[in-house]
């Protein structure tokens, strides 16, 4: 199949999957979009079965192997989602929780980490699937930051409080950059010939930190401020958004070629241009179709993944034999973040007030999603990328449908016990 074909192929099942979930299921639009990818999965697989001459299976599977699912999130549907998802969000509010969301981003990320690879690493060496250690710990690093693209759709559809919304929208905005660089790190102690030193020092770390994280906030400022001087220049809506759509592109591609965090880039820009730049750059009509511009990419492009990662199951079907170990392995995950929540909100309690419920809420809404697949999709082919692979996927699914489906109440009790605390 041809780019077109591939593109023709999943826009318009987006499409149908969008209408039928729409009149029947009822279900938020993305994780209806992926449940329903899922269905057709297993759909085509039960007729692969029954009329084994059409080779329907190994023909959608030939076509989802031409897309690099790898590319097509990290370096390119990420940088429209992130800015989209950062160009609503009101800077006042993290800056307001900026120690807890720079804390939990952070040290939080590392605990989960680590907390995660060890248990998994001696999980599956009692389950007789023994991987190495660093192994183990990559794991951890890829599947500790929660998505933002996942974290943000849910979001839309909950009533939290607002101090509570601003730390999990701050955390998931910030958390991939640094558990990309952390990714990094660890696969160059794994696999020294996939572009970095074997020579892991604390210089290294240091330097790899400095090169992604602070270098993809500072190309954020400087983009940003260079996009926001243009737009303030001018009143004509079309050429403005045709603006914030060159910086996306034009600083995620630089940042890719400078070796710095593209993610980080995007965000930082899109806070500036939804915050500083609505205010001072844009007029009234400007504001709306750049909002809505940013809005409707935003629904495409999460539709296409959401839909790609429910079909992915044909190609990750062949690993089958470690689906149990991997919905085992699910509470650890849980566990881990719980770890990651937990220790950062205990250090932060004696100057900082929390909403009640806080941890909880936290814990259970820090969704994995599309960022943990193409990170694991990335992997060299080895021994061990099969089972890290339906790990990874599991993880997703569960808590993509489970914990996205129940979020809602979850913020219904949460939203109860501050009220109630208030009346207190």
């Amino acid at each position: 199949m041809s780019l077109l074909e591939i593109l023709a192929l999943l826009l318009t099942l987006s499409a149908v999957f969008g209408f039928i979930n729409h009149r029947v299921f009822k279900l938020p639009h993305t994780i209806g979009l992926m449940v329903m990818a899922l269905l057709a999965s297993g759909m085509i697989v039960v007729i692969d079965f029954l009329l084994p001459a059409y080779h329907i299976s190994m023909t959608i599977q030939d076509a989802l192997k031409q897309i690099d699912f790898y590319a097509l999130v990290m370096n390119g549907m990420l940088s429209v989602l992130l800015f989209a998802g950062a160009v609503h969000v009101n800077l006042t509010d993290l800056i307001e929780r900026k120690y807890s969301i720079a804390l939990m981003g952070s040290l939080g990320l590392l605990l989960s980490t680590f907390f995660i690879g060890a248990s998994v690493y001696y999980i599956l060496d009692w389950a007789g699937y023994g991987i190495p250690f660093i192994w183990a710990l990559i794991f951890g690093a890829l599947i500790s930051p929660t998505d933002p693209v996942a974290v943000l759709g849910i979001l839309k559809s909950v009533n939290i409080p607002r101090s509570l919304k601003a730390k999990i929208t701050g955390e998931s905005l910030f958390n991939d950059g640094i558990g990309v660089v952390v990714f990094v790190i660890l696969l160059s102690i794994a696999v020294p010939s996939s572009g970095h030193s074997a020579d892991v020092s604390v210089a290294y770390v240091g330097q790899i930190f400095l090169q992604e994280a602070v270098g993809g906030i500072l190309l954020g400022l400087v983009g940003g401020a260079i996009a926001f001087y243009a737009m303030r220049k001018i009143d004509e809506h079309n050429i403005e958004v045709l603006i914030t759509l060159a910086l996306v592109a034009g600083i995620y591609a630089l940042a890719i070629r400078l070796h710095t965090s593209g993610p980080l880039a995007v965000v930082v820009a899109g806070l500036f241009i939804g915050n500083h730049g609505a205010k001072f750059a844009m007029s009234e009509n400007t504001r709306k179709h750049v909002f809505q511009f940013w809005e409707l990419l935003d629904e495409i492009f999460n539709s296409i993944l959401f839909l790609l990662i429910g079909l992915e199951i044909l190609i990750i079907a062949a690993h089958y034999n470690f689906v149990l170990i991997s919905i085992a392995i699910i509470p650890i995950i849980l566990l881990g973040r719980l770890v990651g929540v937990f220790i950062p909100i205990s250090l932060l309690k004696t100057r900082l007030t929390f909403s009640k419920g806080a941890t909880r809420f936290l814990t259970w809404g820090g969704l994995r999603g599309g960022i943990s697949v193409a990170l694991v999709l990335s992997l060299p082919d080895n021994e061990y990328k099969p089972i890290l692979l339906m790990l990874t996927y599991i993880t997703v699914l569960f808590s993509i449908i489970v914990q996205g489906l129940s979020i809602k109440s979850l913020a219904r009790y949460v939203a109860q016990l501050n009220v109630e605390k208030k009346q207190d």
